[in-house]
């Protein structure tokens, strides 16, 4: 590759990170061309595809800038562009370009067939002729826009001298498009309009399936950050205040932070205490107590005095940027799949081009004629693409994830099923994961008078504790009191008046933390202890997943006391009050040791492990990132879904294999075929489209796997 030197003496150079992305990427053999590619460049210091969205990062030296490292992606036969400014935004529309060509494909496929039975069923002269032509007239512009995906990448490829997968796909279908063109103009009795169209149609409903599921596992990251707050109040020197949006906001400015409000940046308390909801970072259901000189950072919420916050850190440099980062780079490929996909990729396209030009050759040398000679190339072009190949993990991936679903488990990744199958190691996050993650008051002491009053106390205020019991009361049927001159004191509680009476649903002992609140009416008082009480199979889920041969543990962000509470009653060994950073570095210890651990998960601090884990379930009650960010995710109060995860995933890897030796059984009865001249491209195609059926259907037994 002509790019420019660097010095390997970067003295008083640091190295900076560049990200691109490179849509082209189709394959676990791009991701090796990619990082060998860049890493041999002089001035870069390493380079790591991440094939789940489609983007490399580069590690290197300053000098050698954007416009450089796109050359030499481009040499190496990728398109690819500096990300924008929000290294996390969402792109869609290679998925929707997918769409658009498989639906255009799917329309003009059953079009053609349409025409196609006339003259299977007999149809000759001008009336054969006719359909002919109005077959073609329905498929070039159909193979024009529905190729382009596979044309482009071809060309591409083509252009610096390089192959990939789609430059045989294409070949043959633009040999056989043509092949067709001149049998109608020349009156033939053969057209193979159908098989072009139908070959499309196939490969891109493959694709589109790969790009909707990695399309899903990068949804909610950058979503993420918008759970800082979008803006916040500045003090300004003169005492005033200035509303400035969050991307304005800079370090050393001073926040006024009110009640209710979400933090639009991390910084230090210069004044003022209370508690803050900080679950989205931690996961702790019980508020945190803060003060002068804490710290705070984005995204915790504000729930009692105004604070005044002065700011450390902003957009990119908070700790909940840090964390949605963290989980991006997590999130790479790790199916062994791959790896046997890369090794398949070397050998697919030059092995197809030998083996029609190989046919070609022979039978020109027999004396066939160029006609036959070049029918029986694209023959062996068509029968030999991998449909089957390719739908044999997608199509059992599929059929199990829908039996889940109705057992109250969603798996969002393609290859999660694989990673579930072959996982040594559970870790639980305790709040919301082996925990309900609700704080549910006693109130077996309340009579009911004291229910209806507390209960319209509880509805009047947004706190965490306030929200526990009035869905506890709700949940008893209780009825609330009509009260009146409800005031919420912020730091104190709630106070109004009762049938002449003083009422108040405040917290104990001037505790902003506790987990318990206190009830008076006139002279009467009542205190309410909280508990967050485990899911009512957590004992069942942690017997069954040792009865797979996978030992559990609890690695959690919560207090020491209470992770060591739940540790006690289930029998396990636990971790507390570990930090995002902490959790990963826990993972990749239990990876060094050999093991494959599944983390379960539920808090915005478990989103980098939950991505890196060898795999990873949330509970519906998760965060939208910790959720986006895990293989699966499970809804209700039960845990036994994660056990029946595990159990699901390795039948369908059993199932996996068979539909592996089906496909590669096809190919070893119908490339000899084609080869012999037993096929031709139309044949060539229903075989290619039953041998798919045959590996669908076998994925259908997995319907019943979770029963």
């Amino acid at each position: 590759m002509n790019a420019p030197v660097i010095s390997n003496d970067k003295a008083g150079f640091a190295l900076t990170d560049t990200r691109f992305t490179v849509p082209g990427m189709r394959c676990a053999g791009c991701i090796a061309k990619i990082e060998r590619g860049l890493s041999e460049l002089d001035g870069v210091e390493a380079a790591r595809v991440n094939f789940s969205n489609k983007r490399v990062a580069v590690h290197h030296d300053p000098r050698l800038g954007e416009d450089d490292l796109v050359e030499a992606l481009r040499r190496l036969g990728f398109e690819a562009q500096a990300v924008a400014a929000n290294p996390l935004a969402q792109d869609d529309r290679e998925l929707k370009q997918l769409l658009r060509s498989l639906a255009v494909a799917g329309f003009g496929m059953m079009n053609i067939m349409l025409l196609s039975i006339s003259v299977w069923a007999g149809a000759g002269g001008a009336t054969r002729e006719m359909f002919h032509w109005l077959s073609g007239l329905i498929a070039l512009p159909v193979i024009l826009y529905a190729g382009r995906p596979f044309f482009s990448s071809a060309w591409m490829a083509l252009r610096y001298r390089r192959t990939n997968m789609d430059v045989p796909i294409s070949i043959g279908v633009i040999l056989a498009t043509g092949l067709s063109l001149y049998e109608t103009a020349t009156g033939g009795a053969h057209a193979y309009f159908e098989s072009a169209v139908m070959l499309l149609f196939f490969l891109l409903a493959g694709r589109a399936l790969d790009a909707s599921m990695r399309s899903r596992t990068r949804a909610g990251i950058g979503a993420l950050l918008g759970r800082m707050g979008r803006s916040a109040s500045v003090i300004q020197p003169d005492g005033s205040t200035k509303r400035i949006e969050a991307d304005r906001l800079e370090p050393g400015m001073l926040m006024l932070v009110a009640a209710g409000e979400a933090l639009a940046a991390d910084g230090v308390i210069e004044q003022g205490q209370g508690a803050i909801d900080n679950s989205m970072l931690t996961g702790e259901c019980a508020p945190e107590a803060v003060h002068k000189g804490g710290i705070v950072h984005a995204g915790a919420i504000n729930l009692l005095d105004p604070l005044r916050v002065r700011i450390t850190a902003v957009a990119s440099d908070t700790v909940i940027a840090e964390v949605a980062r963290l989980m991006d780079e997590a999130g790479q490929s790790r199916s062994r799949y791959v790896r046997i996909a890369d090794r398949a990729s070397r050998l697919y396209a030059p092995a197809v081009h030998s083996l029609a030009a190989l046919a070609f050759v022979a039978w020109m040398i027999a004396g066939a004629g160029w006609h036959q000679s070049l029918v029986i190339a694209i023959a062996v072009l068509i029968i030999t693409c991998p449909c089957a190949l390719g739908l044999a993990v997608p199509a059992a991936q599929v059929v199990a994830s829908g039996a889940l679903i109705k057992r109250g488990l969603l798996v969002k990744d393609g290859s999660a099923l694989e990673r579930l199958a072959e996982v040594d190691v559970a870790l639980f996050d305790k709040t919301g994961t082996l925990t309900l993650g609700e704080p549910r008051p006693d109130i077996s002491a309340l009579n009911d008078e004291a229910r209806s009053v507390a209960l319209a106390l509880a509805q009047s205020s947004r706190h965490p504790l306030s929200r526990g019991l009035a869905h506890a009361l709700q949940a008893a049927g209780v009825t609330p009191a009509e009260i009146e001159d409800v005031r919420e004191e912020q730091g104190s509680g709630l106070t109004a008046r009762w049938q002449d009476r003083n009422i108040a649903l405040q917290r104990p002992d001037g505790d902003s933390a506790a987990m318990a609140t206190h009830l008076r009416i006139g002279d009467n008082g009542w205190t309410l202890d909280f508990s967050d009480p485990l899911r009512p199979d957590a004992r069942q889920t942690l017997d069954s997943l040792n009865g797979f041969g996978i030992s559990s543990r609890i690695l959690s962000g919560d207090r020491s006391e209470a992770v060591e509470q739940v540790a006690q009653r289930l029998g396990l060994d636990a971790r507390s009050a570990a930090k995002p950073q902490e959790k990963l570095d826990e993972l990749e210890a239990l990876k060094r040791e050999g093991l494959r651990p599944l983390m379960v998960g539920d808090g915005l601090n478990d989103g980098p492990a939950l991505a890196s884990a060898h795999a990873s379930i949330a509970p519906g009650t998760a965060s939208d990132a910790s959720q986006q960010a895990a293989d699966a995710v499970f809804i209700g109060d039960r845990l036994m879904p994660v056990a029946l995860a595990v159990q699901v995933a390795r039948r369908t890897m059993a199932i996996v294999r068979q539909n592996f030796r089906l496909a590669i059984g096809y190919n070893v009865l119908a490339v000899p075929l084609a080869l012999f001249g037993f096929v031709t491209p139309l044949i060539a195609a229903i075989a290619m489209s039953i041998s798919s059926l045959v590996v669908v259907g076998n994925s259908l037994r997995l319907a019943r796997a979770a029963r």
